[in-house]
Formats: C-alpha cells, structure tokens, sequence
C-alpha cells in the first residue's frame, strides 16, 4: 500500500516539474521577445528623436538639406512670378518695404510702414501708419500719418493731388492715378520721340524726350518757330486730363509781309484739328504744314 503511494506521489512530482519547465521556458521566450521590442522601439525613437534634434540644431543630412533648399527655391520663384504678373498688371515696381511695430497689445496693433518704387520713370516713396483693431466680427484697420515723397521738378501739376491725397489718407487712389498719369506721361515721351526721329530737320526735343515742349521751325524760316505744349494735368480728385496747346512765335517783319494771314487763328485750328484727328494726326498735320511740303 505504501509503495503504490509512493509511486504516485513520484508522478505527481514529475508532472509537476515538467509543468514548471515549460513555464520557465515561455517565461524565458517572453522575456527574450519584451527584450528585443524594447531594442526596436528605442532604436527607432533614437533615430526620430536625433532627426528630430538634428532638424532643430540644422543639422539635417545632405539629402534632406537639398530636398529643402529645392522647395524654398521653389517658393522664391513662385513669388517671384506672383510679383512679376502683379507688377505687369498694375504697372507698380515696388523696390523696398520696411515694417516697425509700434504699439501691440492683445486688442491693438500700431505700425510703421515705408514703401519705396517705381512707376515707368516715375520714383515715389509712401510711409505712413498702419492701425489694426480687432473686433468681436473681424478686425479694423485704418491710415494714419500719410506722406508722400517724390521728385517734384516736373511734377508741378501733381503737387495739389499729393496734398489732397496726405490729407484724405487714400492709398488707392494715389497708385491708381499714378498709374493713369505715367501712362499719359509715356504716350507724350513716344510721340515726341516718334515725330523727332521721323522728321529731324523740323521737330527738336531741347529738354529731351519727355519734356513737355517739342519745337517746329524750318532751317529756310529762321525766326519762325512753333511749340507744341503737351501738359498732364491732376486734379485734387485724381482726374487726369492732357493738354496740348500750339504756340507760335513770328518775327515782327513776317507778320508784316503776311497782313491778311490771321496767325493767331492757327492755335484754334490746331484745338479742332485735334478734337477731330486726334493728338498723333493733328501734329503730324502741323508738322507737315511747317516743313512746307508734304513729304520730309
């Protein structure tokens, strides 16, 4: 009876140990597996973390360094584009433009801003306040401080516009008459350069070609010239309205040759004749008439 205990008790042993080694194994095959997860998981947060330090040190590898400077020269060049078709399509060249804050609060910005450029010949520089309040829908801004600055030695009949601009704070304005007036400022420049180089013994340019006088005389007349004023001017609203005028200048002793020639009507002609052809016909008209022929 004893022995058959024992020998059961023996068994139950047996299974029992057998039942703890294969414990201890998947124990063993458990740890080992945590063990290499732990080694995968830290290898790839080192390698996010030292990318990510790296990126913030500027310490980038070569590859990313190039795929990086490709997408800023990319966006240079796209705002280069946008700046090209912005400035073909409203004709303002700007050079430079400086910002300075001088008030920020959480409700308030105030500040300082110069932009400096150019239209056709034209050089400006407009500095002036910038005011931004936000508000419960939006945000509010407003112009204070304006000035303009520009070349005034031939912009006499721009002057009044420039004070009533400061004074009414309109920006758009400004660049829109701006705009209107270099444009009328270049047809003159290419109607004068058009004539003076199409009829060279008639037409002269003294102050050059975008001067406001062209002179018309003939080598075999000396003494009688003709001046043709061509003026842009603005008024205080921004309206552009050219001028053109015909003026003479006849020694005494021709008059006196011609007495039933009435050569004070010739600036009335020459105002119809422009009314009627339109400013490049009507000079034409008149320079063909002071060359005496009809082909110079």
């Amino acid at each position: 009876m004893m022995e058959k205990m024992s020998e059961e008790n023996t068994e139950e042993v047996n299974v029992l140990e057998a039942q703890i080694e294969r414990l201890q194994a998947e124990v063993a095959a458990l740890q080992r597996q945590q063990q290499d997860n732990q080694k995968d998981i830290t290898f790839h947060f080192r390698g996010q973390m030292q990318d990510a330090m790296s990126y913030m040190c500027g310490q980038r590898q070569e590859g990313d360094n190039v795929i990086m400077l490709s997408r800023l020269r990319d966006e240079v060049e796209e705002l280069e584009e946008d700046l090209q078709q912005q400035t073909q399509i409203n004709g303002i060249n700007l050079k430079s433009c400086t910002t300075k804050t001088l008030q920020s609060s959480g409700r308030k910005m105030v500040q300082q801003l110069c932009v400096s450029g150019r239209c056709s010949e034209l050089a400006f520089q407009v500095e002036f306040q910038l005011s931004e309040v936000k508000k419960d829908q939006g945000s509010e801004r407003t112009i204070s401080d304006l000035n303009v600055v520009m070349d005034a030695s031939n912009l006499q009949n721009f002057s009044s516009f420039l004070s009533g601009v400061e004074e009414s704070r309109d920006l758009l304005l400004f660049f829109r008459t701006l705009r209107t007036y270099s444009d009328r400022c270049d047809d003159r420049r290419r109607t004068f350069q058009h004539f003076q180089e199409k009829y060279p013994t008639v037409v002269s340019l003294p102050a050059g070609f975008r001067s406001e006088v062209m002179t018309l005389n003939h080598p075999e007349l000396p003494g009688c010239v003709f001046f043709i004023h061509w003026t842009v001017e603005v008024s205080r609203e921004g309206r552009v309205m050219p001028k053109i005028e015909l003026l003479t200048k006849i020694p005494e002793r021709a008059l006196q040759l011609f007495p039933s020639q009435d050569v004070g009507g010739a600036a009335e002609a020459f105002q119809g004749l422009l009314r009627i052809l339109g400013p490049e016909a009507a000079l034409e008209a008149v320079i063909m008439a002071v060359s005496l022929s009809r082909d110079t």
